[in-house]
C-alpha cells in the first residue's frame, strides 16, 4: 500500500487531466468523458487514494441528525446507561457535525411510542436509532424510513422483518439456551421450571425459545417448564397475581425471569416463600445486584445497554463522517454475572 499523502494536483499530473477532472471524478458531479474518467480511476486505484471525508464534511459545515427513540429512563432503570451511552457518543462525535436528539417514550404506552416517533420523524433526521417495543408500529416507521433513505438502527430488541435495518445487541434466542445451560446446572431432575416474562415484549418470546430448545436437546424429559405473563404497571395487581401463581404452583423450584424486572418478583417472592428456589434474570441493575449478593438471584446476564446504545450512535456517525458500510448486526457478548464479578459490572 502506498502510504504518501496525493494532492488532487498530483492526481491530475499523473493521470494527464486537470485538477477540475480529478476533483469532478471524485466528487462525482459535472460531466467527465469516459477516458478522462478511467485515466483518473486506474491512478486512484493505483495510490489506494483514500478521501479525507472527515475533512470535506469541516469544510462543508456538514452536519447529520441521529434521532433515538428510547423508553424514558425516568419510568423504567434499565434505560438509564443507555441514555449515558446515547449522551457520550454524542459528545464524542459533535464537534465533527453529528446531532443527536431524543425521544422519550412510555414504556408501557403504544401510543406514547407511535406519537414519538412521529415526532422524530418530522425532524427529518439522517439516521433513526429505536427500541422498538411495538412490532407492528416498529414495522411502520422501519417501511417509512425506507421509503425516505433514513437509516435505522435498532438496539436491545430486533424486529422479524425482511426490511433491511440493523440490530444491536445479544442474540436473544442464544442468551436464552444460556440461561438454560446455567439452570441445569443448580437444579434436581425432574424439577418443575417457571419462565416468566414481566410486562411482555415481542423479543422476551426469543428468549423463551432459545431456553425451551435447550432442553429439548438436553434431558428432554427431566424437566416440565410452564410459562407465564404478569403485568407490572400496576404494582398492587402484580403483587396480587405473583403470589397467586406461587400459591398455586408450590412445585415451581426454578424461575427465568426474561428481562430487567427479577427485583420486581423477588420483592413478592420473599414475602411469599422460604423456600430454595433457584432463579436466573437479566442485568445488573443495583435492585438485582442487591438480590445477587444475597443469594436470592443465582445468576444475571448483562445485556450491556450502554455499550448497545453507544455502538448504535457510534455506527450511525462513522457510516456519515467516513462512508463505513453498516453491519446487518452485531452481537454483543452474553456475560454471565455472578455475585463474585457484579461490583465489576455496575
Amino acid at each position: 500500500m502506498n502510504n504518501k499523502k496525493h494532492t488532487i494536483k498530483d492526481i491530475a499530473k499523473m493521470a494527464g487531466v486537470s485538477k477540475g477532472t480529478v476533483d469532478r471524478v471524485l466528487h462525482k458531479r459535472g460531466n467527465v468523458s469516459k477516458e478522462a474518467y478511467e485515466k483518473v480511476d486506474r491512478i486512484l486505484k493505483k495510490i489506494d487514494f483514500k478521501p479525507n471525508l472527515l475533512a470535506s464534511n469541516l469544510k462543508k459545515n456538514k452536519t447529520y441528525l441521529i434521532g433515538v427513540l428510547l423508553p424514558d429512563p425516568k419510568l423504567e432503570s434499565f434505560w438509564i446507561s443507555a441514555k449515558k451511552g446515547i449522551i457520550d457518543a454524542s459528545k464524542e462525535f459533535n464537534p465533527f457535525g453529528i446531532l443527536v436528539k431524543e425521544f422519550l417514550y412510555d414504556p408501557s404506552s403504544k401510543d406514547s411510542f407511535w406519537e414519538q416517533s412521529q415526532n422524530l420523524l418530522k425532524s427529518n433526521p439522517d439516521a433513526l436509532i429505536m427500541v422498538p417495543n411495538f412490532l407492528k408500529e416498529s414495522e411502520t416507521i422501519l417501511k417509512t424510513c425506507k421509503n425516505a433513505n433514513i437509516k435505522v438502527i435498532t438496539f436491545n430488541n430486533p424486529i422479524n422483518t425482511v426490511i433491511d435495518y440493523v440490530y444491536i445487541g445479544q442474540d436473544l434466542h442464544q442468551s436464552g439456551k444460556v440461561a438454560a445451560g446455567l439452570i441445569e446446572r443448580i437444579i434436581n431432575k425432574n424439577d418443575k421450571i417457571a419462565i416468566i416474562h414481566i410486562d411482555k415484549e415481542p423479543h422476551m418470546e426469543l428468549k423463551e425459545d432459545g431456553f425451551k430448545e435447550y432442553f429439548k436437546v438436553h434431558n428432554p424429559n427431566d424437566h416440565d417448564i410452564i410459562s407465564k405473563t404478569f403485568s407490572a404497571v400496576d404494582d398492587t395487581g402484580f403483587n396480587e397475581n405473583v403470589s397467586l401463581f406461587l400459591k398455586e404452583n408450590p412445585e415451581v423450584t426454578a424461575f427465568f425471569i426474561t428481562n430487567a424486572k427479577a427485583y420486581k418478583f423477588l420483592k413478592v417472592f420473599k414475602n411469599k416463600t422460604n423456600k430454595d428456589l433457584k432463579i436466573i434474570g437479566y442485568d445488573v441493575l443495583r435492585e438485582n445486584t442487591k438480590y445477587l449478593q444475597e443469594g436470592c438471584i443465582d445468576f444475571l446476564i448483562h445485556q450491556k445497554p450502554y455499550r448497545q446504545a453507544y455502538l448504535s450512535i457510534a455506527y450511525a456517525a462513522e457510516h456519515y463522517l467516513f462512508a463505513k458500510s453498516l453491519p446487518t448486526h452485531e452481537y454483543l457478548p452474553i456475560d454471565i454475572i455472578t455475585s463474585e464479578n457484579a461490583k465489576y459490572h455496575l
